[in-house]
């Protein structure tokens, strides 16, 4: 099996969704809870996602999204756009999820990758990180939590090193550490497991 080669796509997003997305918020500032419910809609996944590497059962998840977005709505007013709405919103729920199970967590690494779609994706190559993120998630579970909080964010949120560094309070560098060693681990074991001329 052909395991492409740990690279995280790049570029910006589009304007008409960054658009859309700041119209949402400042109509859901001003009591629109239509905006707000689209709000929802569009990042109930990112959520959802992070819910289920943190607690083991639905009943939990469902718990913590909704602690989540009732967060969300109540601090909207202080969400000043210095980072990007997605950052500041995958910051509360990480926070959510740290202080809710506290020292007891456990966490596992993202269980469904088709929570998060990037619509940007051709069909061909959706199906080739379906198949790298099954690699990866196999290899991943063996990862010190640290390491895997870290590159779950960076391969399967799509988040930048500065927003990893925002959402979990380690300082880039460290960040930058965690995920150069957790690659380093991944291409051992996927070597160990495909064979080397695969990675």
């Amino acid at each position: 099996m052909q395991i492409p080669k740990f690279t995280k796509r790049k570029g910006k997003k589009e304007t008409a969704e960054y658009d859309h997305t700041e119209l949402l918020i400042q109509q859901a500032r001003q009591g629109d809870s239509q905006a707000f419910a689209e709000l929802v809609r569009l990042y109930s996944g990112r959520v959802l996602a992070m819910g289920r590497s943190f607690f083991k059962n639905e009943s939990d998840t469902e718990d913590f999204v909704q602690d989540v977005f009732l967060k969300i709505y109540t601090n909207l007013h202080t969400f000043r756009g210095d980072a990007a709405f997605s950052t500041w919103l995958t910051r509360i729920a990480y926070t959510t999820a740290i202080n809710s199970v506290k020292r007891r967590r456990q966490y596992e690494p993202i269980s469904d990758e088709s929570l998060l779609p990037d619509t940007r994706m051709l069909p061909e190559e959706h199906q080739m990180r379906k198949i790298t993120a099954l690699a990866v998630r196999e290899a991943i579970t063996e990862l010190p939590e640290r390491y895997a909080i870290c590159l779950d964010m960076y391969f399967f949120y799509d988040l930048a090193y500065h927003e990893i560094s925002e959402i979990t309070e380690l300082p880039i560098n460290t960040v930058k550490s965690h995920i150069f060693r957790a690659k380093k681990i991944l291409r051992d074991k996927l070597a160990e497991l495909y064979g080397p001329s695969s990675i």
